[in-house]
């Protein structure tokens, strides 16, 4: 009888296991746009609200838009430079860099009113079909024959608006046009975008973005390249590059420490003097420049007849060029190079005293793996 209870609950959990756990308890697992809200959300794209729901039928405002579109990229972390002024929002707003992103990207663009945003109003399906089609590279095509395409299957081809003809026509070639079951044969580009409409057209202009991104996009999604210390081990998955625990790292001291003079506990910095690289590919997983911050574990002085001097580094954070501050922990033991004859007298007689200066260099050992975006740097914790 045990056993057999033994194996109903093992068949049990491998079923609950397996069984995909819907987001939202608003959403039901045949609603029209399930599996792409539930996607977007497993990535981070969409969030639902404090009491769990998604309220698919709810608006999305054209700032949230601008965020949900970058995070759909992968874009977040990207920095512009040179950002475009608005009137009516600052860079206190809580989607000011995404919104700035969104320009830099060429995804969206001022507006016939000129320096105001409005990332208050309703995002229209117009211009998430608008902002999902410019995010791609596309053959150009006539007005005409965006109108001829959309004509055969949408009573409102003729009257939507006149910016919207060319991106509606492209979209509809590529079949990245959206809506709801119960709307299939109107465009409704002036209409608000629903939340569900929203996670639909974002996920199709993910799948395409990954084939064929505009030019500014596809130089941010490219993987980065360039010469450096190449990390034995170091795996590639994707876009995602990993430096594995147990890797051999240089570093440089921001300054100077010893065995004789520093006491354990002292907080130090240091630098990557060179970009950590993969071998073959030389994908760049953590930039030259990349400052470090740790702790002196242990720093003991050598004393003759006593012991050799002991100095020992536990990194626990790297910030990288994003400016993010990430977990990076090593360890690193400084010793001297000695002949076999060096090393024995040091043994018997012990009294090493040992120091890194300034810039000076010191080989840390990863205690954890480390998941780089190769793409934007960007570590993921």
């Amino acid at each position: 009888m045990k056993n057999i209870l033994k194996l109903f609950l093992a068949v049990a959990f491998i079923f609950f296991a397996t069984v995909p756990a819907m987001a939202y308890p608003d959403v039901d697992e045949d609603y029209w746009a399930a599996a792409q809200i539930n996607d977007l959300t497993a990535k981070g794209v969409i969030i639902g609200y404090p009491d769990g729901t998604f309220q698919p039928d709810n608006n999305v405002t054209r700032a949230e838009f601008a965020a949900m579109v970058i995070r759909a990229l992968g874009q977040e972390h990207t920095k512009v430079i040179q950002p475009v002024e608005f009137t009516d929002i600052t860079e206190e707003h809580w989607a000011y860099s995404d919104i700035q992103k969104a320009l830099y990207f060429d995804l969206i663009s001022r507006d016939s009113e000129g320096d105001l945003f409005r990332p208050d109003d309703p995002v229209s399906r117009g211009e998430t079909v608008t902002v999902a089609v410019n995010a791609l590279t596309t053959e150009t095509i006539s007005k005409a024959k965006a109108q001829e395409v959309l004509s055969k299957k949408y009573d409102d081809a003729l009257t939507i608006p006149e910016w919207f003809i060319i991106p509606a026509g492209k979209a509809e070639i590529l079949n990245m046009i959206i809506y709801a079951p119960s709307a299939q044969k109107t465009l409704d580009a002036n209409r608000p975008a629903t939340r569900a409409e929203v996670a639909a057209i974002l996920f199709n202009m993910m799948e395409q973005a990954k084939l064929n991104p505009n030019a500014k996009l596809a130089a941010a999604m490219k993987k980065k390249t360039g010469d450096g210390f190449e990390v034995d081990g170091a795996t590639v998955q994707g876009s995602i590059g990993i430096l594995p625990a147990g890797s051999i790292l240089p570093i440089k001291m921001g300054s100077y420490i010893s065995s004789q003079t520093t006491d354990g506990g002292v907080v130090y910095s240091a630098y990557v003097p060179q970009n950590y690289v993969t071998k073959g590919d030389h994908y760049i997983l953590i930039r030259q420049g990349a400052n470090l911050k740790g702790q002196i574990l242990d720093a003991r002085p050598g004393k003759y007849f006593v012991r050799n001097g002991v100095l020992v580094l536990k990194n626990s954070l790297i910030t990288t060029e994003n400016d993010q501050i990430a977990k990076f922990s090593g360890l690193a033991e400084v010793y001297k190079d000695r002949n076999w004859w060096m090393k024995f007298v040091r043994w018997a007689f012990k009294g090493e005293k040992l120091e890194v200066p300034a810039n000076g260099d010191v080989y840390m050992r990863l205690l954890e793996p480390v998941k780089v975006d190769l793409t934007n740097g960007w570590i993921f914790e």
